[in-house]
Order: C-alpha cells, then structure tokens, then sequence
C-alpha cells in the first residue's frame, strides 16, 4: 500500500468538484477508500430520528467524504504538490515549489 500524500490536521485545498475553492483542516483520512474529510466541506444533511443520545432528532449537517483526488495540500497559502524524499529509514514529505522541493514536516 502506498503511503498517503494527505495527513490528517494538514490544511487543503478544493480543487474540482462542487467544492471548488474551499479551503478547510483535514479532519479523517481513510487510506482503503482513498477519501478525506475536510473540515466544512461538503456538507450534507442527515435526517435523524430522537433517540436517548439526541432526544430533539431533527436534521444534522456533516461533513461527507471527498475524493483524495479532488485536494492539494497548502504550504505557505498556495497548493502544491507533494512528494517524498529520503531512504525508507528516513523518508520525508516535501512540497514541490518552482521546481524545487522543501520539507514540509
């Protein structure tokens, strides 16, 4: 399995889709489906019945997953790409920045 470009509290960027534009903290990633959540994007509305955890039920909003595909990860406020560098031992992700690469953590 390949490891993801994506960390959960890293700050992204839309890049295609209904979204597009919205920027927002990585709140889950889930490395099988190849999908984040992204803090205030994609909002969807969830009819729930009351219940002893939610004894007004109603309609909740929440985040729904977005394809892995559709953000770029922001450094400095512009997004860009990511990739690693280093041995297995000592791998780092690093952002592609005008043709040069800076580490990002």
């Amino acid at each position: 399995m390949a490891t993801m470009k994506i960390k959960k509290d890293d700050l992204v960027k839309v890049i295609a889709g209904k979204e597009k534009g919205k920027e927002g903290k990585v709140l889950a990633v889930d490395t099988k489906n190849n999908t984040v959540l992204v803090e205030g994007v994609n909002i969807v509305h969830k009819h729930s019945k009351p219940s002893m955890q939610n004894q007004q039920g109603g309609i909740i909003e929440k985040e729904a997953p977005i394809d892995i595909s559709n953000v770029m990860y922001l450094y400095k406020g512009k997004p860009v790409r990511v990739g690693f560098s280093g041995e297995k031992s000592n791998k780092v992700r690093v952002a592609k920045v005008n043709g040069k690469t800076e580490v990002i953590d």
